[in-house]
């Protein structure tokens, strides 16, 4: 019914209905306490006018109800809608364990995507339908924010962190693709396309003659072109730490505390090494920041996202720098 309103997208992801029904409901308050105000203003306005025939002598001071009927049933809507929303929020940011992962990186003006297998594209993302896909984003620049209205998808991707959404789609086709953050000049020139396709053209798509080095391989190559293999040797003997099976776990700190070994904690611990040190560790890596391109530093993290604990390992894996400065 609502791809039917002109004002309206088309509804192409399974997100697409929880957004819209919480909107709708959001609007159709407004217009009723809207309507409902204006007409108690109206009302009153004529009914006790200057000069009108009514009773003055006896007015309400204190009524301990009203007071509770005006509190309480706000309360309860305003509590409903955080529920609700919080529901849909949680819903959106939790992507399926499954979920097919895709990195982007914005740039004064493009995004520039990559899948998992090493194909590449720009201001384009082929995915496919009725299954969950995974973006992780962040920005070479300023702030960019990653917009697919027929999906009700939207994240900014900002600089020096990664942020991630994700959605399945419902019906093939070619929607819009925009930039929703003022980012410069051309910024209403940084659009693109996502290609909803079915799975099967899809698959025969991902292993079209353009597919490259898959990021895992890339960021295997990066580790070991940047020397990463001389202090990370896969042993706890190793000038740095091992990040066999790394990724997920917590990283006990010099300073006590621990911090979850993410996605933006493996980035910080790359490019600002003096930041966290992990503990029985000496502050002696290197900063990357500037010698590795925000693309080549996710698939650094990727490749560490591929190294399983050392029971798991056929032998010694080679590690990047996980654990922070050393």
């Amino acid at each position: 019914m609502i791809d039917q309103l002109p004002l309206f997208p088309v509804q192409a992801s399974t997100l697409a209905g929880e957004v819209d029904a919480l909107y709708l409901f959001l609007v159709a308050l407004t217009v009723f306490f809207g309507a409902l105000i204006s007409a108690l203003l109206i009302y009153f306005a004529i009914r006790y006018r200057h000069n009108a025939r009514v009773n003055r002598s006896r007015p309400v001071h204190h009524s301990l109800p009203l007071e509770l009927t005006w509190s309480i049933i706000p309360l309860g809507i305003v509590m409903g809608i955080f529920v609700w929303s919080a529901v849909i929020y949680f819903h959106i940011y939790r992507a399926p364990d499954d979920a097919i992962p895709v990195n982007v990186v914005g740039k004064q003006w493009m995004w520039k995507l990559q899948h998992l297998n090493g194909r590449r594209e720009i201001n384009e993302l082929h995915v496919p339908v009725g299954l969950p896909v995974k973006i992780t984003m962040t920005s070479e620049d300023v702030i960019h924010s990653f917009y697919i209205p027929a999906f009700r998808v939207k994240a900014d991707a900002v600089p020096g962190r990664y942020s991630s959404i994700w959605f399945k789609a419902t019906r093939p086709g070619r929607y819009h693709l925009f930039c929703a953050e003022y980012c410069g000049t051309k910024h209403s020139g940084m659009i693109g396309s996502v290609i909803v396709m079915e799975p099967d053209d899809f698959q025969a798509w991902m292993g079209g003659p353009t597919a490259g080095m898959s990021a895992v391989a890339a960021g295997e190559t990066l580790f070991r072109n940047l020397g990463c293999v001389t202090c990370h040797t896969g042993t706890d003997s190793g000038r740095g730490p091992s990040v066999d099976g790394l990724y997920g776990s917590s990283v006990q700190l010099e300073d006590g505390s621990a911090v979850l070994a993410d996605d933006n904690y493996l980035r910080e611990s790359i490019v600002e090494p003096m930041k966290k040190t992990v503990k029985g560790y000496k502050q002696i890596m290197p900063t990357f920041q500037g010698l590795v391109t925000e693309e080549g530093l996710m698939q650094i993290i990727e490749y560490i996202k591929s190294v399983g604990p050392k029971e798991a390992a056929a032998g010694p894996a080679p590690s990047v720098d996980a654990g922070g400065s050393e």
